[in-house]
This record gives C-alpha cells, structure tokens and sequence, in this order.
C-alpha cells in the first residue's frame, strides 16, 4: 500500500509537469484509462487521479485532487441543517491544483468541450441528445453535437439568432424551444433540416427588467405548466411589482399567469428532481451583512411558500434594514444552506449512469463565486448527496476555478447530465463548456 501512495504522488507530478511543458494527457473515455498523444482531441484541465484501494465514496470535502502542490486556506464549508450557527463550520485543509487545473474526486478527469462561446450560461440536452446552450453575450441558442463521441464539440451550430440576451432554454414535448430573455419568454418552433428554428413567437411579454435581469425557464414534469423564475430589482428593497424576487407559473402558452412561490430574492437555477413533482431552486442571498451571513440556499419549494426576502434570510434570520420583530414568521426554511457569497446559479439531480453509484441522483450545484466578500469563495461546483429525497452535507465536487492568490479563471453558471452520463459545466467569463467524465482504475 506505501508503494502505491508513493506511486500515486509520482504519477501526479508527472501530470503537472507535462501540463507546464505543454504536453497534456488526452481525455479518457469514460471507460478506458488516461492515455498520452501528441495531438490530444481536447484542453485537459483535470487528469484522472489514481484511486484508491476502496472505491470513491463522496465526503463533505474529498481528499483527492488533479495534483498536489500546496495547502490551501481553510474555506468556510455549507451544511444542510435549516438552523445552524451564525457562521458555518470550517472543513479541513485541502490540497490546491495549479492554476489552470480543477480538483476532482479520485477517478474524475475534465476537459473543456467547447471554448470561444460569447457568455454561455443555463443549457438543456435536445431530443436529439446533443447540448444547447444559451449563449447570451451573443445573443443566440446554439447546438454542440459530439455525434463521433469524442468528448468534443464537432461544431458550434446556431439554432437561433437575433436574441436579446438569452439565458435559459428548455424543450417542449412537442419539440419547440422555450428561451428566457429578460423581459419575456419565447417559443422557436419548426426546425429547418440542419435544425434551425425558423418559427418564433413570444409567449411571455412585459417581465420586469433591470437588477437581477436573467429569467430562467423550466417545464413541470408533466407539461402541464411553465416555470419562470424572476429576481429581485435590488439587493434589498420592498418591490413594487409583485413579480418580483418569485416564481412564476404559466401555461405553456403564456396564460394563466401565477406567483407560485415569492420571497426568493434571487432563484436563478430550478429543476425538478427526476420521478417526483419536487421542485428545486437555489437563491443568492442579499449582500453587507458580513462575510458569512446570510447563508445561501437550496430551497424544496411549494406553491404559495414565502421564503421571507427582504424581511427574513434562510428562514431564521431578520434582516437589518427591513425585518423587526416576527419578521420570519411564516417563512419557510430552506432545504440546504451554504457558505454565503458563494452565489448558486444552475443545479441539476445527476441522472447519468457513468459515475460510480455512489453519485446517482446527487443533485449538483453550480457556484458563480463571491464579488464582494473579504476573502473570495465560491467558484466551484459542488454536490448533495440525497438519502430518500432528503439532502446531506455539502462538498467540493470540481474546485479550482479559484486561485490561491484570490484571483479567478473561470465563473461556473450551469451544469446538466449529459446523454453519455458525464457532466457539463458552463463558464460565461471563460467562454467556455468544460466535460467532467469518470475515468475509472
């Protein structure tokens, strides 16, 4: 067994120091090891670590990482407990990559399949099993086939265009794109052969712009309704419209408008967990209320659920400005806190098959990173595992995007399971789509 560690070390700096020259490792399949070439098919960010004897099984804070080099800062850690102290516990030290590189469980490598993307954020897979993004910078939905199953994008195809800044998308069962712009919502229907939508239509108009000005979309899961999450106008204020820090249900052609859930300052990711009616959303808390509070959250929300913003944060805490005595009555508690500032944006169930078992149905969570915390936090994506439909403890899943000097390199927005069981991660400051796989032995 000491030989084994002993060769583990090695191997990892070996990886570090062919990444430096320049010569990176290829990216596995997903079920074959990670093999060296001259010419590799995709930018390896992270190399598969060596396992150990036992098989992986996800903790609050894995030990392994891409490569070893230093330790890292204690960061404060998330806890799914609806009351815990003020601030969140520390985890212990873990092992930083080098800039450039992700830290991953042992067994996971990570490529980027996609790069040059103008501000991509919330995705959805097609019927066709191929990733569409919402490219907002660009203002258009675009198709990243891999049909050679490569772990690489073929092409970056256009479906649409002409967009005001799109930032979700999701799939009708009759094929039509549903794409959340900041004021309204639209319909793209009729697909040419190369699967361009020549049909569009707005079904949603008149949404309330500026502040948190992204709207995402979502499908109930027996198409009955149309989801439609809308952030606040500020950081903390009382609303004058209604619409307002919620969210909004329709049917799916636009009528029938309902606040569903309000109280959400800002719920920009939502899905359904797979088999049930549950609803899932994360929500940024408000900021100047110190590092550490309020928590951020993941919320099981309800129709007619308050979670309580601007008065009342996670549930338990009245805010400074608008709460007061009572101010958290009759607020619902959130289903998950995190470490605050960390800004959660998309979150998906893992439904794939490629991960070891121990990942099925972990709902993962993408984390934007902190623009106004004393030490930066965030920048990363982590998982909850879930017991009988109940979450656990936070941990670190892909980390990295962060560096130990404070700065950054990318910003997480999404993440979705992909038809070959992988896992996407969208990065709207890098431009890019980055593939995590499992490499195995």
């Amino acid at each position: 067994m000491k030989n084994k560690r002993i060769y583990s070390l090695i191997s990892a700096v070996l990886l570090t120091t062919l990444a430096v020259s320049g010569c990176r490792p290829a990216s596995p399949s997903p079920t074959s090891p990670a093999t060296m070439t001259a010419t590799p098919p995709a930018e390896v960010i992270a190399s598969p670590t060596p396992l150990p004897t036992d098989p992986p099984t996800p903790t609050p804070h894995p030990t392994a990482a891409a490569t070893p080099v230093a330790a890292a800062t204690p960061a404060p850690t998330a806890t799914a407990t609806p009351s815990p102290p003020p601030t969140a516990a520390a985890i212990p030290t873990r092992i930083v990559p080098p800039a450039g590189t992700l830290a991953l469980p042992p067994g996971f490598g990570a490529s980027v399949f996609a790069q040059g993307l103008a501000n991509p954020r919330m995705m959805t897979v097609g019927p066709d099993g191929q990733l569409y993004v919402a490219e907002r910078g660009a203002g258009r939905v675009v198709r990243l086939p891999d049909r050679n199953a490569d772990g690489v994008a073929d092409d970056i195809e256009a479906v649409a265009a002409g967009l005001r800044a799109p930032s979700s998308i999701a799939f009708y069962r009759d094929g039509s794109l549903y794409v959340g712009e900041t004021t309204r919502i639209l319909r793209l229907s009729e697909p040419d052969g190369d699967g361009v939508f020549q049909a569009r239509e707005v079904v949603v108009e008149g949404l309330p712009e500026g502040g948190h000005n992204t709207r995402t979309v979502l499908f109930s899961p027996d198409w009955a309704h149309l989801f439609v999450s809308v952030g606040s106008s500020c950081n903390v204020c009382n609303e004058t419209d209604v619409r307002r820090a919620t969210i909004m249900r329709y049917n799916p052609d636009g009528s029938a408008e309902e606040i569903y859930a309000h109280g959400l300052r800002n719920a920009v990711g939502v899905v359904f967990r797979p088999g049930s009616a549950e609803l899932w959303a994360t929500n940024n808390g408000r900021d100047w209320m110190g590092d550490d509070l309020p928590p951020e959250t993941v919320y099981l929300v309800r129709q007619g659920d308050d979670a309580g913003w601007p008065r009342c944060h996670a549930g338990r805490l009245s805010d400074p400005d608008f709460g007061g005595a009572g101010a958290c009555d009759g607020v619902v508690a959130p289903a998950v806190e995190m470490q605050a500032h960390s800004a959660p944006l998309g979150l998906t169930f893992y439904t794939g098959q490629q991960f070891p078992e121990s990942y099925h149905g972990h709902l993962f969570v993408a984390f934007h990173g902190s623009w106004n915390r004393g030490v930066p936090t965030g920048y990363k994506v982590v998982g909850i595992p879930m017991e009988n439909g109940a979450p656990g403890p936070v941990y670190d899943f892909a980390a990295g995007w962060l560096r130990a000097d404070g700065s950054r390199w990318g910003r997480p927005v999404d993440v979705q399971t992909g038809a070959d069981g992988s896992l996407f991660v969208s990065d709207d400051e890098g431009g890019k789509i980055y593939r995590i796989f499992y490499a195995g032995e």
